[in-house]
């Protein structure tokens, strides 16, 4: 008997494929032809060619185009709110006689004030509360509790204690901005990574070299974002500090025109007061990228 020592056939192609093989090109039954994988975030719809701040404008422009159209059609009477070309021609009128423009300056130089006593109470407060625990045991549960007495219940009282005045109304913007400043700034001191802190004891910083190079870096964030809160509470102040007797700034215009029913006026102010708060929110944005260029953050896709 004789016993062949051929390796078997182990070839996994037979017939057709085989003969594909042989002849150099890919079997038929390789398998699902692989298509390149892109990241998600480079696939680009035709909105991503569009400058940013065109899509950034297309709400506004369209919720004006159709307030006009309402206006126009009846559908929004002139006294209930005045149409986009009357509030254009009432601005047009106050800039032209000065009127709009010395508003601007007064309420300006409110916010102006209280913005920088608020800051100024609001951050020495956080740090005295935030960097020892003496501190925080004296200062914090005391700013708690006036936290949640409405800022704005206390007009009556800062009528009675400082007049009816530039000094209340100074006060209450101080006094809202102050607020936001402390809980962001505190938050901001408290939420320091202890490990960085380990890591600058060990090189050899003491105390206030840490609170310098540690800690107050690592709460400019927080910072950064109590005051661009801040801003934004100091108009809101503003418009009820210049309800008290005020006999100039941008609420003495809209106080003026509720009595003669001049809804062109009133959104005219209105219109100045989210103008106003916007250059302010992009000076805090600009001072974050300058600011803050040490921390990557997430732009969006």
């Amino acid at each position: 008997m004789t016993v062949s020592h051929a390796p078997p056939d182990i070839s996994p192609l037979s017939g057709p494929e085989e003969q594909e093989v042989k002849e150099g090109r890919a079997p038929s039954s390789a398998g699902p032809e692989l298509e390149p994988v892109r990241p998600r975030g480079s696939r680009k719809g035709w909105l991503r060619g569009v400058p940013r701040w065109v899509r950034r404008a297309v709400g506004p422009l369209l919720l004006l185009a159709l307030w006009q159209v309402f206006s126009a059609t009846g559908v929004l009477h002139p006294d209930v709110l005045a149409s986009p070309g009357t509030i254009a021609r009432a601005g047009g009128e106050l800039i032209a006689d000065g009127t709009l423009p010395d508003a601007m300056v007064t309420s300006l130089q409110r916010v102006a004030a209280g913005l920088v006593l608020g800051v100024v109470v609001g951050v020495v407060l956080a740090l005295v509360s935030g960097l020892s625990r003496l501190g925080e045991d004296l200062v914090d549960a005391s700013v708690q509790m006036l936290r949640t007495v409405p800022w704005v219940g206390l007009i009556p009282l800062f009528i009675i204690w400082l007049g009816i005045g530039e000094a209340p109304k100074v006060a209450l913007i101080a006094l809202g901005v102050a607020f936001h400043l402390y809980l962001n700034v505190y938050a901001g001191i408290r939420g320091v990574d202890a490990q960085l802190v380990e890591a600058g004891e060990a090189l050899g910083l003491g105390r206030w070299g840490l609170v310098r190079h540690v800690v107050l870096p690592g709460a400019l964030p927080g910072a950064m974002t109590g005051l661009r809160y801040s801003l934004a509470t100091a108009w809101l102040a503003l418009v009820f500090g210049e309800s008290i007797n005020a006999d100039a700034g941008i609420g003495f215009l809209m106080n003026q025109a509720r009595e003669f029913f001049r809804t062109d006026v009133i959104v005219v102010c209105l219109v100045v007061y989210a103008f106003l708060g916007l250059i302010a929110d992009a000076v805090v944005r600009l001072l974050e990228r300058l600011l803050l260029q040490w921390r990557p953050t997430f732009t969006g896709q």
